[in-house]
Formats: structure tokens, sequence, C-alpha cells
């Protein structure tokens, strides 16, 4: 092969995120604070000659056809360009899968830039963020990353500066979370507490650690945590261990907290790693833009 892309497909978080309404199509509408984080999957590309979209993962249970994002991501690229030429990809996946850090919709997103780059088609950000709309609501984010304000069904994008140094210690527990499960259990009534999205926009916005704690908030943990009270016995346990604040993530079922120090974040990481029902925990950085890769 001529050419072997290697790209990073980062995970996000939701520092804070509201459900507005729900359209007629079944689609909800979001306000939500979306935060890349410096966990990701690898992403290996190159091409092949017969023409065919072959897919390998150091995960067995992962589908290598058409009901992958990446393949079909791939595959659309092939057919809006006409590419004759196949791409074989290897996807070694690190972000844990069905766990509110957006881990197909990045992966998706590297295989769009992947292919921007390995047939040299020249597409601009905006329009590959279009083509990756129409696969999946989180793709647009997951090719700007950083930070954003993310409105309508999320696809909405207005990008915010980085937010202050922090660490966060992401906490997967061993169960897992089927977002259309949470959004169709979803009850929006007059007890709903919704996060003050314009206040963590002007927190960001002013380099407010403080700011942006105070207002972190998920409307999905009402759901979730009705079905899994593990995910407030993580928050606890963070926030016993040093963090600011701690919050699920998207749909779940990871938690994640925030930290001002490093030595408390990694601390927090290796002891909650020795509980047997914990899945998975990193203890890493916000993305910064920046910050040179």
């Amino acid at each position: 092969m001529d050419q072997t892309l290697q790209l990073k497909a980062y995970a996000k978080v939701n520092l804070a995120l509201d459900v507005t309404g729900r359209k007629e199509n079944g689609y909800h509408t979001v306000r939500m604070v979306m935060q890349t984080v410096r966990l990701y999957d690898r992403i290996y590309m190159e091409k092949n000659a017969d023409g065919e979209i072959r897919l390998t993962s150091n995960l067995p249970y992962l589908p290598m056809d058409d009901k992958n994002l990446v393949y079909q991501a791939i595959d659309r690229i092939r057919t809006d360009y006409q590419l004759k030429e196949g791409v074989n990809v290897r996807i070694d996946k690190h972000i844990p899968v069905a766990a509110g850090l957006a881990g197909g919709s990045s992966d998706a997103a590297a295989a769009l830039v992947g292919m921007n780059q390995l047939f040299s088609l020249n597409i601009r950000q905006k329009k590959l963020m279009n083509l990756g709309l129409s696969l999946g609501a989180d793709i647009p984010f997951c090719i700007m990353r950083g930070t954003a304000l993310a409105e309508g069904i999320g696809e909405i994008l207005t990008p915010l500066p980085s937010i202050p140094e922090c660490w966060f210690v992401l906490v997967k527990p061993s169960f897992s979370m089927s977002t259309r499960f949470v959004y169709q259990n979803l009850v929006l009534d007059d007890n709903t507490k919704h996060p003050d999205v314009d206040r963590m926009c002007a927190g960001i916005r002013e380099g407010s650690l403080p700011v942006i704690i105070e207002n972190m908030g998920n409307v999905l943990e009402q759901v979730t945590t009705a079905h899994y009270p593990d995910i407030i016995r993580i928050k606890e346990d963070l926030r016993s261990l040093g963090a600011l604040e701690a919050l699920m993530s998207g749909s779940g079922s990871t938690v994640f907290g925030i930290f001002d120090d490093p030595d408390l974040a990694y601390r927090a990481a290796k002891a909650l790693k020795k509980n047997p029902q914990i899945r998975l925990v990193r203890a890493v950085t916000p993305f910064q833009k920046a910050i040179a890769e």
C-alpha cells in the first residue's frame, strides 16, 4: 500500500445537557455543552485496489459491516465522490462502547477526515461536518472538536474557548446504556431540573472553572439513575475522592469527575480501579485546540 493514515478519534463528555423538546420526527431538541477529552481510539486507513471496504478491530463483538458508522462514512464518501478504490480500516478501540462518550461517532468522524486526506479530496470542514450529520448528530462536533455549545438535535454548533486547566476522571461501570431507551423514557415536567446552559457558556468565556462546576447538569440522569442507582454512587465516590463535581456524560453510563489537582485526579482513578463493578477508569485532560498534537 502506498500510504497508511493514522488518526485519533477523541471521546467527548457533556459538561451540560438539557433537553428542550421533541420534534414531530421523534428527535429531541437539546442545548448542551460538549467537551472533547484526551481518550481516543486509533484509526488506521489505507487504500486497496479491489474496491472493497474492509474493517478490522481489536474488539471482536463490533460489527464490521455496513452497521458500523465507520463503514457508512467511508461508503458515503466513496459514493458521493465516485471513488473506485477500496479502503482497509483497523479500529483500535479504547473508548468504551455505549458509554455516552461518542466513541462510534468519533470513529466515523475520523473516517471522514481520513477519506478526505487519503484521496486528496479537499473537502472543507463545514461540508465534511454536513456529511457527518447525515450519519449521526454527534459526528459534526467530533470533526470540529474542542469546546462547543450544541443546539437543535446537536448539529448547530457554536465554538467556545478552551476551558481552564483541569483533569477529568472518566468512570465506565460494567453496564451500558441505550441512548434510544433513555430518550424514550425521558419525562420532562415541572420537576425536571434543567441546567443553566447559558451560565455555563458564560463561565467558559470568562475562564472560570468555579462557574463551570456550579452549572454542570444532565437531564438524562433522571432516567439512567432510576434504573441504575450505581450512577449516583459513582458520583458520590468521585466527590469524596476530591472531584469538584461529577456528572453522567450523555445518556450514560460513563460518569466523570472534574479535578483541579492532577495528583488528586490520578489518586482517585487508582482508587476507583479497585472496584470490580467498574469496567474502565481513565484520568485525562480536556482537548484544547491551541495545543498542538
